[in-house]
């Protein structure tokens, strides 16, 4: 095989109560096509940003979708080919708290996995993506589609279980993309370094509740599971309008509303016909403090290909 092309979702990691172990892809994607290449005159990584990606400086043998590539080689006990072109076309925003870190790592495993036949299955290439990126909830989605729960075994046996979630066909997920920013660092800089034990047992009952409520759209359960204890409280502050905008969303129909990864982007479940609404009244909000914003709606099980 000559060429490849691969697609990949976006995904919303940290969905309410569900800290660290809870994801879902949504509908953005990228798109990347890899390819060997016999042209000594070319250099050895190619790589060539559409979309979203158009503005990223990160050299080519740096950027994510080719370290997934590498990664993927090396798992499988193959040599990475010595020139190899990209081309990489996104919708999903960048350091928004939708995913698109974990969708490039993928995207690149994937990519060789089908180029160079290396036989990976799904496991091995959330394994390898999450030891890049960091964060399974993020990976997992982009690797199976849909909803998923992630955790690591206990040992002997290890590695990572991926448990797919199947969301009620009564909800619908509304995405709101504010102007702003939220850097890494000081999102995981909020976080403290430990809890009590009473706010462990409470944020577990609370990530329960939250599966059964997007399990059965039940909405005592999603209003409780939305309202996460472990970072939403220390991050909030970080995303401007943060208790303004997720008031309106409640306020127009949502049964909560929370950050979608470490944010800015917040995520509203509610019904199909209230998510219009939902959506206006979390832009209402944020322009009323004079930030533009954007929204999406999820409506069904978003699957990678």
């Amino acid at each position: 095989m000559t060429g490849v092309t691969v697609r990949v979702p976006g995904s919303a990691a940290n969905l309410g109560s569900g800290f660290d172990f809870l994801g879902m892809a949504v509908e953005r994607w990228l798109q990347v096509s890899a390819r060997c290449v016999d042209d000594r005159s070319a250099p050895a990584v190619g790589l060539e940003r559409r979309g979203t990606l158009s503005d990223l400086g990160v050299p080519a043998e740096q950027d994510l979708i080719y370290r997934g590539f590498a990664a993927a080689c090396r798992a499988a006990g193959r040599d990475v080919p010595g020139q190899l072109a990209f081309t990489a076309e996104s919708d999903i925003p960048v350091s928004r708290g939708l995913g698109s870190s974990a969708a490039a790592v993928v995207a690149g495993a994937a990519a060789a996995n089908t180029l160079l036949d290396l036989g990976l299955a799904p496991e091995a290439l959330l394994a390898l993506g999450t030891e890049i990126e960091g964060h399974a909830d993020n990976v997992a989605p982009a690797v199976y589609g849909g909803a998923c729960l992630v955790l690591q075994r206990p040992p002997p046996a290890g590695g990572w279980l991926a448990v797919p979630i199947e969301i009620h066909s009564a909800l619908a997920f509304v995405f709101a993309i504010p102007d702003l920013r939220v850097e890494t660092k000081r999102a995981r800089a909020a976080l403290p370094a430990s809890i009590p034990h009473a706010t462990a047992v409470q944020a577990a009952a609370r990530g329960a509740a939250l599966i059964h409520g997007l399990a059965t759209a039940d909405p005592d359960s999603l209003s409780v599971g939305l309202d996460d204890l472990l970072h939403v409280p220390y991050r909030r502050s970080l995303v401007t309008g943060y208790d303004a905008v997720t008031a309106a969303a409640r306020a127009a129909g949502a049964y909560g509303a929370t950050l979608s990864g470490s944010g800015p982007t917040l995520v509203a479940p509610t019904t199909p016909a209230r998510a219009a609404a939902v959506g206006e009244a979390m832009i209402r909000a944020w322009r009323d403090i004079k930030i533009n914003a954007e929204t999406f709606v999820v409506t069904r099980r978003v699957h990678r290909s």
